[in-house]
Formats: C-alpha cells, sequence, structure tokens
C-alpha cells in the first residue's frame, strides 16, 4: 500500500517508483512469459517514425496489446492488490478500472527510444486520474534505455503533441537526455501520471529490457474523445464502476 508520503510525492512529481513490489523469481516468470508470448506473434514491431529520427539509427521495439487475453499470468497480475492498492491511492479512489496493457520488449544494443510525450495525447479523460504502472521484468539502468521523466510537469496540464510519428512533443523543445532517468531493478514498478512528460533511450546494452505497462483510471473519469479502445478496457480492478 502507498504511505502519505509516496502519495505527495506522486502528486507533487507526476510520478512514483515503487521499488521490489514483485519478487525477483516472479519478475523473472513474467519476463519468460513476455518473450514466449512475443515468440509466438508474427507482428510485434512497434517504433515510432519519431524514434528513428531520435535514435539516428534502425533500432526496434517489440510489444504485444491486451496481453491478458493472451496469457493467464497477467490477468491474475492485474487484479493483484499490491499493484490495485497503490495505483488506488494514488488515483486517490477507492476503484480502479483497466483501460489497456501492452508488453514493451528493446531488443539488446538496438532498442528504440520514444520521444517525450504525455500519454494523454492519445487517449484524453475528463478528470485526469489516468495513471500508467510500469513493471521492469529485468533491470534498466540508463544503458537499458529506462523511462526518463519531467517531475512537475503534470501541473502544466495538457501540450500541444506532434501527430506525424507518434504523437510527442516538439524534439528541440523537450529534449530526451534533459529528463531524469528513473533507473530500476526487476521488479520495481514506475507508476506515472498520464500528464507526466516523459520518454526513454536507446537500449545499447547486451541485455534486452522487458516491461509490461498497466493504464488505469478511476472509472468515474470518462474519455474525453473516442479516440482509444481495447478489448479489456473497462474492466474492474479493484472495487466497483459506481456508474453501473
Amino acid at each position: 500500500m502507498a504511505d502519505s508520503s509516496m502519495v505527495r510525492f506522486y502528486q507533487d512529481n507526476g510520478y512514483a517508483l515503487v521499488k521490489g513490489l514483485l519478487t525477483k523469481a516472479e519478475a523473472r516468470a513474467y519476463r519468460e512469459e513476455c518473450h514466449a508470448l512475443l515468440g509466438r506473434l508474427s507482428q510485434t514491431e512497434a517504433t515510432w517514425g519519431s524514434a528513428r529520427a531520435l535514435a539516428g539509427r534502425a533500432t526496434e521495439l517489440r510489444h504485444c496489446h491486451d496481453v491478458q487475453f493472451h496469457s493467464a499470468a497477467f490477468t491474475r497480475l492485474l487484479v493483484d492488490p499490491r499493484f490495485t492498492d497503490v495505483a488506488a491511492a494514488l488515483t486517490g479512489s477507492e476503484n480502479v478500472q483497466l483501460h489497456h496493457t501492452k508488453i514493451f520488449v528493446k531488443p539488446a544494443e538496438k532498442g528504440s527510444p520514444f520521444p517525450m510525450h504525455q500519454d494523454s495525447a492519445h487517449f484524453p479523460h475528463t478528470r485526469h486520474t489516468v495513471g500508467a504502472a510500469i513493471f521492469h521484468f529485468d533491470d534498466a539502468p540508463e544503458e537499458k534505455g529506462c523511462v526518463r521523466v519531467v517531475p512537475g510537469s503534470h501541473k502544466g496540464g495538457p501540450l500541444a503533441h506532434i501527430e506525424e510519428g507518434g504523437w510527442h512533443l516538439p524534439l528541440s523543445e523537450w529534449p530526451l537526455e534533459a529528463a531524469i532517468p528513473i533507473e530500476a531493478e526487476a521488479g520495481d514498478v514506475l507508476f506515472l501520471g498520464y500528464l507526466t512528460v516523459h520518454g526513454s533511450g536507446v537500449n545499447r546494452a547486451a541485455e534486452a529490457r522487458t516491461t509490461l505497462l498497466i493504464q488505469f483510471r478511476d472509472p468515474e473519469d470518462r474519455p474525453a474523445d473516442d479516440v482509444h479502445r481495447s478489448r479489456g478496457q473497462g474492466m474492474m480492478l479493484r472495487g466497483v464502476d459506481p456508474g453501473r
């Protein structure tokens, strides 16, 4: 459960890193599950066009949406109280609803970066309670292209994004290297508000970087536009949907 100091830090900075939410053994098992799932799929490349410009060379990013429909292991993780209790505390609601899930794997030595952006540009909501939990299934030092954030950037509200190349902020105004790297270990979970400006660098290490993204919200926070749907959207992860 998130304590009051973590909640205050999240409110002030727009992110919070929870150390050791999963054990090392659990993280290793989920890592194996991720790579096995991607091995069963034929189309997994998801590099943004703007990411290629940012990297200045050919890079790769493997991903999969709606992972709980592919493996029951991820279904169990979605409702794990260690995760949902923190999500509830950070959103300020007893009720936590799923928006979507994704696996992201940055291959060794050539894993694609993400330019700086806000997730709100992809799926705006009316009350801005949407958050992301990034589960790290292996270590993510800066060399592996860890997430980088601009603390406090959520307080400026939604920013205008460039649509071409993947809905990102202007590269010259929001350089990746100016953001703070959030290095993590296997089992750590990074919580981010969807207004927090963030990105990530190229994986230059000899090992892949493996993460799971769970995007969640207060069920009373409705989409501002019908622009993003997923098969699992609306599933209750904690509590109830007061509107139903």
